[in-house]
Order: structure tokens, then C-alpha cells, then sequence
């Protein structure tokens, strides 16, 4: 072609009066050679796209499954310790459920750009439709006005409008599909979780004691250590000892050899716990405070004069030069049964305190203590990574032949405080110690309060609140050693240990279940009809090669009207009029003239004529060619 010719100027077709095809000079397939088979991708063959969608339908039916064995036997079973020690756990329980569904995501992506990628080919296959829904569309790659590039999801929008405008249902929804399938990773991958959770098994363990009046109660070893324990835990912040809770003391017991009161050693349950049905002492203090409390001073001593209810009274004397912060406790004789030995007599605490830094009167506190213990059966638990004792439930009355509320104490409690005189130097130094040494844990203990001592004096229930801490406190911590005796029975228990356990979160599975067995219905639903869509379609080769689209046009004849270098809209305007179709002899694209149509932009009639817009070669413009400029031109095939 002369550099001064445009492409009508080839000749022309009988059935188009701007090009000239040559379809027809085409071998029938099969005729000469064999034709070739039809190509189908494997991606798309309903076998394949059947066993995915029946995987997914799977899947989604196991995780429901899963979900509820998971939900009805407290999760999964995994390594107390992870097996993988260079990655977390939270990593694994999120990495390994989103790779299980990236594979299926993939396959309905790439299958979705299958279906958009035949979809022209499918409509020439229909036959008789115009180069904008033909040759022109694409599905796969879209461009905004001025050759802006699209992202994939931006072009994927515009596959579900132009879908929607050409009435091309299964791409609009296959390309939602793939849409939805990126939902399919974040589930996935919120999809497990590790906790640790209570697991409650049976097991036994061993009482060590039993309830049995110390032999050695009397050098009252186990009242020093309780006072001097009582004291620790105030200067140092702590809590109850191992088998004391509250008012609570237990019998001691072991679990697996192991001495329950004592810090469980590494890999023995060390976030468990272990419940038993054991002896359990309750100490009560009793403490009131008094109905009355005169101070009055005679010679720079101050006597104080208290009474309590049922008549009891008490006087105590504090010379005002032993300091201005005193304390100390007595029993109370005439509050006690007739008879009854010091010992088990009720005591009153006693407080002194004068503010020298101000011109104030001394102030003066007490309280009156009662203590008694009871004995029960009860259900108690141990937390074996530090020993500490938890709530005591009382099972029943504890009706078994003992020496504590039997003969010799029959009921009676030591108030620990207070005992009887001693020739034994040392017994009564621990005795000297003790009775000073509880008190003055106890007004230690106020001075610590916010505000400081003058603050649990002007609270009227200050030193009553102080001393029941402190007091019963010091009488369950000794009880342990002078209530309960040596023991060796073995008992039943349950063990309840924290462990880690593998979960299925409920909306992620339920969620995850749901899109997979949707998506694998839909896709497949989509495929079968789009299969049936493609029954009408013979392409022995890929579509998307140069030499195939040569291959399928190179005898049609209307690329006469195009020229190297159009670009989509020049290709629009001068394809404009025409209809395209797949040859059903040869496989090739055809086109005719959509005579009788207003062809807008491309075409007009002027006097019963079509004008055509042609581009010239070298030139942006376009020369308006009438049908006289094809006479003399061989208008036969």
C-alpha cells in the first residue's frame, strides 16, 4: 500500500463496502488435514473445578465438625512446650490455616481471569454483536481515559460494571467470587488460637495430718514461730502461709511425693491445682470493742478502765515515761469461766499513744478477744506452683475421737498470747516474746495504715480491724503445729492443671465454613454453565498469543480498517457499524455490515449512503469516503 492510500482501498467484500475478506478461501478443518482438538485449559476443565469446589465444600463441612468436637471437649490436645522453639505459637496457629486456603484463593482468581479472559471469544461464538462487547472488550485489563493504568482490584470494578452493562452474568459473578475469596486468608488466619485452660482429671494424694494435740505445745515453740511469721508478714508485705487461708488452716498433704505447702519443683503441675477433702481448723478471734473507755492520770501515769459486753471489765496502767507509743496485751481473768486456766482465758489489747508533736491529750485504744477454733471436714485446694491455699468449703462435722476438741482441751483454745508462769528460763523467755511481740506486730501494722497511727484512732473500728487481722493471723499459723499431728492416709482428689489448648473460635469458622461452601457451590455452578457457554467455541490454541489472533483474523478482512498505531477509541470509530462473529466452517472472526443501524460517530447516511471515517495515513484527520470511491473497484470474492 502506497503511503497516500487508505485500507478502503483494497477492494471490498460483497457483503461489506469497506474491506474485503477472504474467509472463504480458508480449508474446511478436516477436510485436507485432521482438525486439530479444541483447547481447554486445565484450569478450567470441570473435572478440576468439580474437585476444588467439592474440596471447599469439604473443608468448610470439617471445620464445622471440628468446631464443635473443639467447643464439646474443651479444644485440642497440643505440646505443653512448642515443638518449633524459633517461631511463636501465634505465628503458627495463623500461618498454617491461611496456607491451607492461599491455594484455593489462587485457583478461583486465576480461574475468575479464565472466564473474563474466553468471555469476547464466547460473545463471537453467540454471533452478531458489535466491536465494543466483540474484539474491543476486554475483560482482563482495563484502562481509565488516558491510558492511566488500572490496579488489579480497580480493574476488577470495571469488570463487574461493563459485566453487569453487557449483560454478561456469569463474569459479574465469577468476579465476585473472586472478590469474596479474599476474605478466605484473614479468617483463616484468626481461625486458631492457644490458651490455657483448667483440665480437670482424677488423681490421689496423701494427708500428712491429722487432728492431734502437739506433745510439744507446751514449750510453745509453735507460738513463737507463728508470732515471729506474723511479724515478717508485716514488715515485709506477706501473705498467708502455704497451708493457712483466712481463718483457715488445713492438714498438709502431698501430691506425686511432693509436700503440697512446699513450691512444687519444675514440670510437676506447676499452674495446677489440686483439691481435696481434708481436716480444716477455723480459728474465730472474736474481738469486740469496748462499751466503754475511760483514760484518767495521777502523777504522770495514765490508767485506762474498759468494759465489754457481759459485764467484763479491765484496767490497765501506763506510766507515761516508758514513751508515747505503748502496747501490750492481758488476759481477762474475770471474763473467763471460773477456774479455767490462763491460758485458755480471753485477752485484751492494749494501745497507747500521745502525739508529741503537738499539744494534744493521750489517746488510748482496746480490744477484747475471744478466740476459738472449730474443726470440720472439709474440701479445700492447693495451688502447687507456690503453695497457697484456697478457699475451704465445709463438707460436715469432723466426729472422729480426738484430743483437741476431746479430752484434755475438750474445745478449748489457747489464745496464745498469755501463759502461765515458767521456771524454764527458756519457756519463759519464748513466752515474754510472744506476748509483747503480737501486740507490737499489731500497733507495727497500724503505724503502716494511710494517715498513719493518728488515722486508726479516729476510725472507730481501727484497732478492732487491726488486731482481728493480725491476731487471727498469729493463732491459724500456730494451729497448724498444735492442732494437727503426724498422718499418712490416702485420699482422693482432683487435679485440675492449667494447660494449653488448641481452639476453634466460633464467627471465624462459622464464617470461613460458610464462604468456602459458597464459594465452591457458586464457582462451580459458574463453570458448569459457562462450560455449556463454551460447548459453541472451537479454539485449538491459547487465545492470547499474537500468531492465534493472526491466525483468527488475518483472512477477515476489516483490519484493513485499522492501522498499527490507532489506539482504542481511532479502533472504535472505525469499527464502528460492524458485526462480528465466529465462522462456525473455519473458526475465524467474520465481520459484517450492520446495515439498516445508525452508526453515530463512525457512520451517517447522507443521501442513502454510508459515509465511512477513514484514517490517512501520516495524518490525525479523517477523509470522509462515499461508495463512489470504490467504483471501479472487483467487488467479487
Amino acid at each position: 500500500m502506497s503511503q497516500g492510500n487508505t485500507p478502503t482501498d483494497f477492494g471490498v467484500s460483497p457483503r461489506s463496502q469497506r474491506f474485503r475478506h477472504s474467509v472463504h478461501e480458508i480449508p474446511t478443518p478436516g477436510s485436507q488435514t485432521k482438525r486439530p482438538p479444541r483447547y481447554e485449559p486445565f484450569i478450567i476443565n470441570m473435572w478440576f473445578v468439580a474437585a476444588v469446589a467439592m474440596c471447599m465444600v469439604g473443608f468448610g463441612i470439617a471445620i464445622e465438625v471440628a468446631l464443635h468436637i473443639s467447643i464439646t471437649r474443651n479444644g485440642y490436645h497440643v505440646p505443653e512446650k512448642n515443638v518449633l522453639s524459633f517461631v511463636s505459637t501465634q505465628f503458627l496457629t495463623s500461618f498454617f490455616p491461611t496456607l491451607l486456603v492461599v491455594p484455593l484463593a489462587y485457583f478461583w482468581s486465576i480461574a475468575d481471569w479464565m472466564l473474563r479472559w474466553y468471555q469476547p471469544y464466547i460473545t463471537l461464538a453467540e454471533g452478531n454483536v458489535p466491536a465494543s462487547r466483540s474484539i474491543l472488550l476486554d475483560y482482563v485489563e482495563h484502562r481509565l481515559p488516558g491510558r492511566i493504568r488500572l490496579t488489579s482490584f480497580d480493574s476488577q470494578l470495571f469488570v463487574l460494571f461493563y459485566s453487569l452493562k453487557y449483560k454478561h452474568y456469569l463474569i459479574y459473578v465469577s468476579t465476585l467470587t473472586a472478590f469474596t475469596v479474599i476474605l478466605l486468608q484473614p479468617l483463616a488466619g484468626s481461625l486458631l488460637q492457644v490458651r490455657q485452660v483448667p483440665y480437670t482429671s482424677n488423681s490421689t494424694a496423701i494427708s500428712t495430718r491429722t487432728v492431734a494435740l502437739s506433745p510439744d505445745v507446751a514449750q510453745l515453740n509453735a507460738f513463737l514461730s507463728a508470732a515471729g511469721y506474723t511479724e515478717a508478714a508485716v514488715y515485709d508485705d506477706l501473705g498467708d502461709p502455704p497451708y493457712v487461708h483466712g481463718v483457715w488452716t488445713a492438714a498438709s498433704f502431698e501430691a506425686s511425693n511432693i509436700l503440697c505447702s512446699a513450691v512444687a519443683p519444675p514440670g510437676l503441675y506447676l499452674n495446677g491445682t489440686l483439691a481435696v477433702n481434708v481436716t480444716g481448723i477455723q480459728t474465730h478471734v472474736n474481738c469486740v470493742n469496748p462499751t466503754s473507755l475511760n483514760l484518767t492520770s495521777s502523777g504522770g501515769d495514765y490508767t485506762a478502765q474498759a468494759t465489754f459486753p457481759n459485764a467484763c471489765f479491765t484496767n490497765l496502767v501506763f506510766a507515761a515515761s516508758n514513751g508515747n507509743q505503748q502496747y501490750s496485751v492481758m488476759n481477762a481473768s474475770n471474763c473467763a469461766p471460773q477456774g479455767q486456766n490462763i491460758e485458755f482465758q480471753p485477752v485484751v489489747f492494749w494501745y497507747y499513744f500521745q502525739d508529741t508533736s503537738a499539744s494534744s491529750a493521750p489517746e488510748v485504744a482496746a480490744v477484747f478477744c475471744a478466740p476459738q477454733v472449730s474443726v470440720f471436714a472439709t474440701m479445700t485446694s492447693m495451688d502447687l506452683s507456690n503453695g497457697t491455699l484456697g478457699n475451704c468449703t465445709i463438707v460436715g462435722d469432723y466426729v472422729e475421737a480426738n484430743n483437741v476438741t476431746g479430752s484434755p482441751l475438750n474445745g478449748q483454745t489457747f489464745n496464745g498470747v498469755v501463759f502461765n508462769q515458767s521456771s524454764n528460763v527458756f519457756i519463759a523467755a519464748r513466752a515474754l516474746a510472744i506476748n509483747s511481740g503480737v501486740p507490737g506486730t499489731i500497733y507495727r501494722f497500724a503505724s503502716l495504715q494511710p494517715g498513719g497511727m493518728q488515722s486508726v484512732f479516729n476510725d472507730p473500728y481501727g484497732w478492732l480491724n487491726a488486731t482481728s487481722k493480725i491476731y487471727t493471723q498469729h493463732l491459724a499459723v500456730a494451729a497448724q503445729a498444735n492442732y494437727l499431728g503426724p498422718n499418712n492416709e490416702t485420699i482422693p482428689a482432683i487435679l485440675t492443671t492449667n494447660i494449653p489448648r488448641l481452639f476453634i473460635e466460633s464467627l471465624p469458622a462459622h464464617l470461613l465454613s460458610g464462604l468456602l461452601i459458597l464459594i465452591g457451590l457458586t464457582g462451580f455452578i459458574v463453570h458448569f454453565l459457562h462450560a455449556k457457554a463454551r460447548r459453541k467455541l472451537w479454539l485449538t490454541s491459547p487465545p492470547g498469543s499474537i500468531a492465534s489472533i493472526v491466525a483468527m483474523t488475518s483472512r477477515s478482512g476489516f483490519g484493513e480498517l485499522l492501522l498499527p498505531y490507532d489506539d482504542e477509541e481511532r479502533m472504535r470509530t472505525n469499527l464502528t457499524g460492524l458485526k462480528f462473529r465466529l465462522d462456525p466452517r473455519t473458526g475465524a472472526i467474520v465481520a459484517e455490515e450492520d446495515t439498516g443501524v445508525h452508526v453515530g460517530e463512525g457512520a451517517s447516511l447522507l443521501g442513502g449512503e454510508h459515509v465511512y471515517l477513514s484514517p490517512m495515513f501520516g495524518t490525525d484527520g479523517f477523509t470522509p469516503l462515499s461508495r463512489s470511491s470504490f467504483k471501479g473497484q472487483d467487488e467479487t470474492p
